[in-house]
């Protein structure tokens, strides 16, 4: 689950509002994502409703508010990745996980984001699954991709 929200917010001065933004992000980076005790417990060590909590984190699109999966995947978005395709990528990535961008599926395996650049504008479309980059993704490569993940979280 990751460190204790206490043995984060300990690293903080109480009451320091300016901390929110690096609270918020430490948290994140140790839990995968903010949940609601996360957001109840920073807005009382800080002096802050959590709608306020909440508005700020949503402003950013890097805050999540639900766990991301095991396998966890970003699409580039990105001018040269779209005018090579990206959103066919996308959608079918959508249709062979049965998800939409910034969700997680119900069984917790696969999650995925549409992020707008990942620096491969030669490459494109460029894909990330757990840290490892894919180049030049055509949509027919995502069912065998899948099934290759999916057959990894099952024998795990």
């Amino acid at each position: 689950m990751g460190t204790d929200l206490d043995i984060i917010l300990k690293k903080y001065k109480q009451g320091k509002r300016e901390d929110l933004i690096p609270i918020l992000q430490e948290i994140q980076e140790d839990h995968g994502y903010l949940s609601e005790e996360a957001i109840v417990k920073t807005g009382n060590f800080l002096g802050l409703s959590t709608t306020k909590i909440y508005g700020l984190a949503t402003f950013y699109d890097k805050f999540r508010f639900i766990p991301s999966g095991k396998i966890q995947i970003k699409i580039c978005h990105g001018t040269s990745c779209f005018l090579n395709g990206s959103q066919a990528v996308i959608n079918k990535i959508k249709e062979e996980t049965g998800i939409v961008a910034g969700q997680t599926s119900r069984d917790g395996n696969f999650s995925y984001e549409i992020v707008s650049c990942m620096g491969g504008c030669n490459n494109g479309p460029v894909m990330n699954v757990n840290g490892e980059y894919h180049t030049h993704i055509k949509p027919e490569q995502l069912p065998e991709l899948i099934k290759k993940l999916k057959y990894v979280i099952d024998n795990d």
